[in-house]
């Protein structure tokens, strides 16, 4: 991670589920985190439906895209032609109950470009585990525009699956965001190393 917004949140996240897969929604306590708010989000999951909405954004979070967020779907941040599946992100957070961070490419209508750390968490709520997703989108630089001229469009550019079993970290990126990844990943030469697969870069997972 290299946004401190996501490794601070992460690391909230970590010392609020214990030994559990997840922590429960209800355990979030915004003034615990209330300096990482303006980056943070909360998505609701309908895994039958196969959607996400914003339950929650943060005020930069709104500014980057120019409007309000709340009620909206996680899918329509990523524009009208997505290059790749978002939904495939909330697979391996709610499917799998791991963390996921992505780098991801911003861009809007007069062609600027902005760069992002995409932190996302999977929550219980009410004894369900694929009902919640505690996130943050920060932007890595701020640029002068931001708040002026909205990203109208997302892309994944690397994408690190949180999990403390690293066999998994290198199989669950198979579900991850372009359709023509296949299912298995092969072992690196050097399990430290992240290695390419398709456009993304991919690298393995862990706690740290």
């Amino acid at each position: 991670m290299k946004h401190p917004t996501s490794r601070l949140l992460h690391s909230y996240w970590e010392r609020l589920r214990g030994a559990r897969a997840a922590p429960e929604r209800s355990e979030i306590e915004p003034g615990e985190i209330r300096n990482l708010l303006a980056d943070s989000l909360i998505l609701e999951i309908d895994m039958a439906a196969r959607s996400a909405g914003l339950r929650l954004a943060g005020t930069r979070v709104c500014a980057l895209f120019g409007r309000e967020l709340k009620g909206e779907g996680f899918a329509g941040l990523w524009g009208a032609e997505p290059a790749a599946d978002p939904w495939r992100l909330i697979e391996i957070v709610a499917g799998d109950t791991v963390g996921v961070v992505a780098g991801l490419r911003g861009e809007t209508a007069r062609g600027d470009a902005i760069d992002l750390e995409l932190l996302l968490l999977p929550l219980r709520h009410r004894g369900r585990t694929q009902a919640r997703v505690l996130g943050s989108l920060s932007p890595i630089a701020i640029p002068s525009w931001l708040g002026l001229h909205p990203v109208e469009s997302l892309s994944a550019t690397t994408l690190r699956v949180l999990t403390d079993r690293p066999e998994r970290a290198l199989e669950t990126p198979a579900a991850a965001l372009s359709g023509g990844i296949p299912g298995g990943l092969p072992r690196p030469a050097n399990d430290s190393a992240p290695f390419r697969r398709g456009h993304l870069l991919v690298h393995r997972g862990g706690r740290a």
